[in-house]
């Protein structure tokens, strides 16, 4: 049901006249529905960069908490007069543990963070899609992958 709602408010925000002016600046706040599902957030360093991060629920393998933050790069795919979709890429870490607080269920491991965002120019609105392979080192390396779509707005 959540997706469902969530699809029914990305198409709505994307027929949408909107009325405020949207930078690529500035820190969004939103969610993240998928593997990991919970909060978002991002912080632009400049035009092109920006660090991004979730603190959310894994549902793989009986639910663990995530907390991920990466350093994304920004290109460019196509500019409207409705706003600008971008290619991200970047790199960063993840932890995953177990609510039982064991130290043999807690992960570490590096994101490969790749997606496209779309930057609303008259709305401080993001959306974005993101598939992020992983690779965790501890407690064994292993390798899986998170993916996500989500939606932030952005404070100023």
């Amino acid at each position: 049901m959540k997706k469902i709602f969530f699809l029914a408010l990305f198409a709505v925000a994307l027929t949408s006249n909107f009325s405020n002016a949207q930078s690529k600046s500035g820190f969004g706040i939103g969610i993240i529905i998928g593997e990991p599902t919970g909060v978002s957030f991002k912080s632009w360093l400049d035009s092109k960069s920006a660090i991004d991060g979730a603190a959310a629920w894994s549902f793989v393998n009986n639910g663990s908490f995530h907390v991920h933050a990466d350093y994304l790069r920004h290109s460019n795919l196509e500019s409207t007069s409705g706003g600008e979709l971008n290619f991200h890429y970047g790199i960063g870490g993840r932890l995953k543990a177990k609510s039982n607080n064991s130290s043999d269920d807690a992960r570490i491991g590096a994101r490969i963070p790749l997606g496209i965002d779309y930057n609303f120019t008259s709305e401080p609105l993001e959306l974005f899609l993101e598939v992020a392979p992983v690779l965790d080192f501890t407690p064994k390396t292993d390798f899986t992958f998170n993916g996500a779509i989500g939606i932030r707005y952005y404070l100023h």
